[in-house]
């Protein structure tokens, strides 16, 4: 609680989405995204690029609270990455694909958001002449992870 009063006061857009059946969907703007990144972190403005290439508007929001932000916005620690984005009520951990970020807003699951864990080497931001393979997980409200996409797998 004293962290969700901190961050009233301090004016960050900290959506509640743990009751998701109860968001009406067509008021939350899906063609917005809020990242907040530790200050100074490059790889993050590299996604936020992808995602406005896409047609996405990104505000950034440097922050030294990045980790009490994915403590209220319920994303496991073995979910973290370097920054956490919200738009259309879902919470986007780390360097996820624009094509499922689209899928995600277009299917509307009851969850909390997706994540890539940590920062693979030639997902979006971090892009590499030797790309690893790497999971998109979906977090569903009740925390618990499973697999909703794979990128660089031959």
């Amino acid at each position: 609680m004293i962290i969700a009063g901190l961050i009233g006061v301090l004016g960050w857009q900290i959506w509640d989405i743990s009751t998701r059946s109860e968001r009406n969907t067509s008021s939350a703007n899906i063609d917005e995204v809020v990242m907040y990144k530790n200050p100074g972190c490059q790889c993050c403005t590299k996604w936020a690029e992808h995602m406005e290439r896409a047609g996405f508007s990104v505000t950034e929001n440097p922050t030294n609270q990045l980790s009490a932000i994915k403590s209220e916005q319920g994303i496991p620690y073995t979910m973290g990455s370097c920054h956490t984005a919200l738009v259309g009520g879902y919470v986007i951990e780390g360097h996820v694909p624009v094509a499922d970020v689209k899928r995600l807003l277009n299917e509307q699951p009851k969850a909390k958001g997706l994540a890539v864990p940590g920062m693979p080497q030639g997902s979006p931001g971090m892009e590499s002449p030797r790309p690893e393979p790497y999971k998109v997980y979906l977090i569903g409200n009740d925390g618990n992870a499973s697999v909703y996409a794979q990128h660089n797998v031959e």
